[in-house]
């Protein structure tokens, strides 16, 4: 009979995995490659948590497909959701008022932006300003002509969009003039967003490990756009993606491959390995 092997040793107790970009292949799978990479990782005594900067009703879909049932940082962080359970354990909502004067300041400068809000909750609305360009995705949109009709219920965040604006002069351009108001951050091709001040998927995820009981030392981090860079400065250890951002790639600790080249089973199987 032969001996059993040992079972892996793990040097993090948490992995913070990214959703687009990252965790998600192009074709917004996850690779078996990838998936078998975290559970040798769990099975080895860290726990798996997505950090994304999707709301709720636009991840679920996601983490049932996965099979996920532990907690996941939605929402650039204001949303923590327990996915085996269906339910919000912690929501924070934007200031309207600010949210709006943010706005009037920024197009002060820039001309008139394109606009639309998440709603908070569970299954929160996209609502949808005239001209706003929505990507593909497992939502639908609500029209929203009246741009009064935003900020009538609470919302999680903004989308803002310029028809000559490039994303990343959008962003520079409303941190400085608004930042004092609002949080801004470049989450995707096409996605800048105004947060409430002082939240990042940071403070999101040390409200999630806290209830795990895990640290940020504890903690490896994977990530492709800026909105990732709160994250990899709370983390003990930051992975980029090949394809990530530049200003990630910039404070990353380590570069791995693409999220079409299965980058987070490349370090996590490493690390299992050595």
């Amino acid at each position: 009979m032969s001996p059993a092997r040992p079972t892996p040793v793990f040097p993090y107790k948490l992995v913070a995995t990214d959703l687009d970009g990252t965790l998600l292949r192009p074709d917004d799978t996850v690779s078996e490659r990838t998936r078998e990479a975290l559970a040798a990782a769990t099975a080895a005594g860290a726990a798996h948590i997505v950090v994304t900067g999707r709301s709720v009703a636009w991840t679920r879909h996601v983490l049932d497909d996965l099979g996920y049932e532990g907690i996941a940082v939605c929402g650039q962080g204001a949303q923590v959701y327990h996915a085996g359970e269906h339910r919000l354990l912690t929501s924070l909502t934007m200031d309207r008022r600010l949210a709006g004067l943010a706005v009037d300041k920024i197009e002060a400068e820039t001309g008139p932006l394109l606009l639309a809000a998440v709603r908070d909750g569970l299954d929160g609305e996209v609502l949808i300003g005239p001209g706003y360009r929505v990507q593909e995705g497992p939502l639908v949109g609500v029209p929203c002509t009246d741009r009064a009709e935003l900020w009538a219920a609470p919302i999680s965040k903004v989308y803002l969009q310029h028809a000559t604006l490039g994303d990343d002069e959008l962003a520079a351009a409303a941190l400085r003039i608004a930042g004092d108001l609002v949080g801004v951050v470049m989450a995707g091709p096409g996605v800048v967003e105004l947060l409430p001040l002082g939240l990042s998927k940071a403070t999101g995820l040390s409200l999630a490990a806290r209830r795990l009981g895990t640290k940020g030392a504890e903690t490896i981090a994977f990530g492709d756009m800026p909105n990732d860079i709160p994250m990899f400065g709370w983390a003990g250890h930051g992975v980029a993606m090949a394809n990530a951002h530049r200003e990630l790639k910039a404070v990353a600790d380590e570069l791995t491959t693409s999220n079409a080249e299965d980058g987070i089973a490349v370090v996590l199987e490493r690390l299992l390995t050595g």
